[in-house]
C-alpha cells in the first residue's frame, strides 16, 4: 500500500496565491514563497503549485518563481500553467520543479504526454483532470475550467495514464472550493481504472473529508487549499487524525 499524501496547492495569479470558490471570485491568500515554507515546515509531502491563468493568458508559467519557491524546499514540488513543450518543462525542471502538470495542452495533443515522459520519465508527468458534470456525464474541462471538451473523464483517464502520464490531479469543479467534502463518486471511479496514483481535489473542508477520500477510495493523494491557506485545518493535527483512524500516511 502506498502511503496517503497530504499535498497543499498554490494556484498563482500575478505571482500572489489566491483561492476561489468552482474556479471562479478568487480571493488572495498571500505570499506563495512564505506559504510554500510554511507547509513544508508542517509536515506536507509535497506541493503543487498552478499558474491557473497562463493558459488563458497564453503565456508562461513564472519560471522566476519556480526558482524562487523551490530554493526554499526540500519536499516533491509540482508545477503547472501554460505548459506546452518539451522546452517548457526542461526549463521548470531546471528552475527546480520536480513534476510538471499539463492539463489543456494534453487534451489538445494527447502525444505530448508520451513526449514529455519519454524525454523525462512518467514519474515527472502529473495529467491534471478539472471535470465537471454536464448533465449525467462526467466531462473535462480545459483552459482554467473555462471551456468543457466532449472528452469523458474516465475515459481521459485511462488514456493518459497508455500515453505515459505517471499521475493524475483529479479536480471536481463542482467541488472547487466549496468545502462540502472530494467528490467520492468520480474519485472513486478513476482510482479504480487507473494503475497510477490519483490526487484527490476540490472540496475538502473537514478532517472526515480527507479521512471519507482515503477510505473510499484509491487515491493516494488528497490536494487542497483554502482550508491550510486560511488555517481552517492544521497539516501536523490532519496527520495525527488520519493515523487514529488508520490511514497510513507519510
Amino acid at each position: 500500500m502506498l502511503k496517503k499524501r497530504i499535498i497543499p496547492c498554490l494556484d498563482i495569479k500575478d505571482g500572489s496565491t489566491v483561492k476561489g470558490i468552482n474556479f471562479e471570485d478568487l480571493k488572495n491568500a498571500g505570499d506563495p514563497v512564505v506559504l510554500a515554507k510554511k507547509y513544508e515546515a508542517e509536515g506536507a509531502d509535497e506541493l503543487v503549485f498552478l499558474d491557473i491563468t497562463a493558459t488563458i493568458e497564453n503565456r508562461k508559467t513564472f519560471v522566476e518563481l519556480v526558482r524562487n519557491i523551490a530554493s526554499e524546499l526540500s519536499i516533491p514540488f509540482t508545477v503547472g500553467g501554460g505548459i506546452a513543450s518539451v522546452e517548457d518543462v526542461r526549463k521548470l525542471l531546471e528552475a527546480g520543479a520536480d513534476k510538471i502538470s499539463i492539463n489543456s495542452s494534453a487534451v489538445k495533443d494527447p502525444k505530448l504526454i508520451s513526449e514529455l515522459a519519454n524525454e523525462f520519465g512518467s514519474q515527472c508527468v502529473v495529467v491534471a483532470i478539472d471535470t465537471k458534470k454536464v448533465g449525467e456525464t462526467d466531462l473535462v474541462h480545459i483552459k482554467g475550467g473555462r471551456e468543457a471538451t466532449e472528452l469523458n473523464t474516465i475515459v481521459w483517464a485511462k488514456r493518459a495514464e497508455a500515453l505515459g502520464a505517471g499521475e493524475i490531479l483529479l479536480t471536481s469543479m463542482d467541488g472547487d472550493g466549496t468545502k462540502n467534502g472530494f467528490d467520492l463518486t468520480i474519485t472513486k471511479e478513476v482510482s479504480e481504472q487507473v494503475t497510477i496514483p490519483v490526487i484527490a481535489s476540490g472540496g475538502a473542508g473537514s478532517v472526515n473529508d480527507f479521512v471519507k477520500v482515503f477510505n473510499e477510495t484509491r487515491a493516494t493523494g488528497a490536494l487542497a487549499a483554502s482550508v491550510f491557506h486560511f488555517n481552517e485545518i492544521g497539516i501536523q493535527d490532519l496527520k495525527q487524525q488520519l493515523k487514529i483512524q488508520k490511514i497510513e500516511v507519510r
